[in-house]
């Protein structure tokens, strides 16, 4: 019995099979993760219906597409300190039931000023919804699967924007562009309940917080029989941080500010191919002479590549994760590259494309996972947010980068060899980072720190 009074936590989650209570917490983060990437792609099925039912140009609709994104820059910097001061369940839901009540609002918008404010919204929510799910889900992960774990999470995103399609395809000539954010809000709403009575929060967050031993109890017990009769849990971190230290100190600090810009500028560089090639290939590869149509259909194979994430996922655990994606960037550069290199070839073209997409998508979306092992517990839900906060802007600079070598009329494989450096400075960076983190493990493995409660 005295072996059971005091529980590790981390030892515990572990040692012991993945649970169906964590596969509970799993499902509701990937609807979490499914509705933000519904809500995220929602503005663009819509537009062709904006455009002729409010008579706009498209210059006109620059600002609600783009409102959206600078609304998920800002949710993700607020979130991410806000879920280290009080927890990532708090923020979860509030964040689910703010783009749920903003998407719903938008459905009503009589105006383009009123649907650009509310898609503004929107995206504060979904930005602050995606970090703190993938933090949460992470604090629930076994060490040696979480990166597994949290990558088929991170699949929801894509099959959300995805499903999204479809179903607009079909509810917009029944029901018009409106039903399509009347569905984006009232499923979130939905699930807001669901949330409240179902959602726990982080027990690893707990024991770094001294939360009362009842309240960690009442959550690890349905993941083990081990913690019904503890008298106290601890948590062993090796981390160099001050005990009281927030998370945005912590993110900052000497011991892990090195790492942090350089996991900023990797996730950076990667939206500027994904956005840079998203927005423009269409464009790029009709006037390379292609019809409209042939250019849509091998342009949207790019964004389905993100087949690879699982299977990246379990590289990650199996082997060192840094180089593991930084291997992910090198090759979606050199894809990228190729596809510059395959205009008149309309197979390689097509293979190119996909095999870019595979890699580039399969590299962003492991990168949440990269930062959460990264980061101790009491800085996690900052360090995850503030790398898809700054990442974010990355997205905006690569639709200006991809325009601005447009009007200078450097060739499309010269562009396509632009756009393909800013996976070569990835790759750079995680290798970077991962040179700097070993010294730093290596220096602190003396000094691991206990949170007890």
């Amino acid at each position: 019995m005295e072996e059971t009074r005091t529980v590790d936590v981390h030892t515990l989650i572990n040692e012991h099979p993945f649970s169906r209570y964590q596969w509970l917490v799993f499902a509701m983060c990937f609807i979490i993760v499914l509705m933000d990437g519904f809500d995220t792609a929602a503005i663009g099925f819509i537009a062709p219906s904006l455009l002729s039912e409010w008579h706009l140009s498209k210059a006109a609709l620059a600002p609600v597409l783009s409102a959206a994104l600078f609304g998920l820059a800002c949710g993700a910097l607020l979130s991410g300190p806000i879920s280290d001061r009080w927890g990532r369940r708090l923020v979860l839901i509030g964040s689910v039931l703010l783009f749920g009540l903003a998407c719903l609002g938008s459905g009503y918008a009589s105006n383009l000023m009123e649907l650009t404010v509310l898609r503004f919204v929107t995206g504060v929510g979904l930005g602050a919804a995606m970090p703190n799910a993938v933090t949460l889900m992470s604090e629930f992960c076994p060490d040696k699967r979480r990166a597994t774990i949290v990558n088929l999470m991170f699949c929801g995103f894509p099959l959300g924007a995805a499903f999204g399609g479809f179903l607009a395809a079909w509810m917009i000539p029944q029901f018009g562009w409106r039903s399509v954010l009347h569905f984006g809000g009232a499923v979130p709403l939905l699930l807001t309940v669901m949330l409240a009575f179902k959602l726990p929060e982080s027990v690893r967050y707990m024991v770094a917080k001294q939360q009362p031993v009842e309240k960690i109890r009442k959550v690890l017990v349905r993941i083990s029989d081990r913690a019904r009769s503890a008298q106290a849990f601890v948590m062993l971190e090796t981390v160099k941080h001050a005990p009281a230290s927030g998370g945005i100190r912590i993110v900052l600090s000497r011991s892990y500010i090195l790492g942090s810009v350089l996991l900023w500028v990797c996730y950076f560089m990667g939206l500027v191919i994904f956005y840079g090639l998203v927005n423009w290939m269409p464009v790029l590869l009709k006037d390379a002479g292609m019809s409209p149509q042939r250019a849509a259909l091998i342009s949207a194979v790019f964004p389905l590549g993100g087949a690879g994430t699982v299977l990246c996922g379990m590289l990650m655990d199996r082997f060192n994760p840094n180089r593991v994606v930084a291997a992910a960037y090198a090759l979606g550069a050199v894809s990228v590259f190729a596809i510059g290199q395959a205009i008149g070839n309309i197979g390689l073209l097509v293979c190119a494309v996909f095999v870019a997409g595979v890699l580039v998508n399969t590299a962003q979306a492991s990168m949440p996972s990269l930062a959460a092992a990264y980061y101790p517990t009491a800085g996690r839900g900052t360090g995850v947010a503030w790398m898809l906060g700054v990442g974010r802007f990355g997205g905006i600079a690569g639709s200006f980068l991809v325009a601005e070598l447009s009007r200078q009329q450097v060739s499309l494989p010269g562009i396509f060899m632009v756009v393909a450096i800013a996976g070569g400075v990835s790759c750079a960076a995680l290798l970077l980072k991962q040179a700097t983190s070993s010294h730093a493990v290596a220096a602190d493995e003396a000094d691991g720190e206990s949170l007890a409660h």
